[in-house]
């Protein structure tokens, strides 16, 4: 069981570090600090302050380059969930539940901007412009030029 605690705990520090990189983190802050205050582990306001000195910590150390302060951040609050999940093990589910709402649902659409320039000249041929492509080929048209169907 300890392993499985130790586990969520990781997968929960590695979320909230990559939430205080969003611009979604006040709403995230809020929930993780509910997590927490529950727990008895401060007052919310108490740990929302914590959470925002180590999102500065975080945002310096990126702005920096800084890998090893960005890994200390992550390690302090692995070490944090870690020992609330060992004093209380039944908030493994709330956890869950936050990590949940943390982050983006697999099933949903995910938008991103994309930006292409076209160049070098008059193209002959189709522009696609899509977030990924899962197969793609260059080459001549296929028999019969592009977009005809053959009956």
């Amino acid at each position: 069981m300890e392993a499985e605690l130790m586990a969520l705990a990781a997968a929960g520090a590695t979320a909230f570090v990559q939430q205080m990189a969003t611009d979604s983190w006040a709403q995230a802050r809020d929930r993780i600090a509910l997590f927490f205050a529950r727990r008895g582990g401060g007052e919310g306001i108490v740990i929302e302050g914590e959470l925002e000195t180590s999102r500065g910590e975080l945002t310096a150390a990126l702005e920096a380059g800084d890998e090893q302060t960005v890994l200390d951040v992550e390690a302090g609050w692995r070490t944090r969930l870690r020992r609330t999940l060992i004093a209380n093990p039944t908030a493994a589910s709330e956890l869950q539940s936050v990590l949940d709402e943390l982050s983006p649902r697999r099933d949903e659409p995910q938008f991103a901007d994309v930006h292409n320039t076209i160049s070098g000249g008059v193209q002959h041929g189709p522009v696609v412009q899509v977030g990924s492509v899962g197969s793609l080929s260059f080459g001549p048209p296929p028999e019969g030029g592009w977009g005809s169907t053959q009956v």
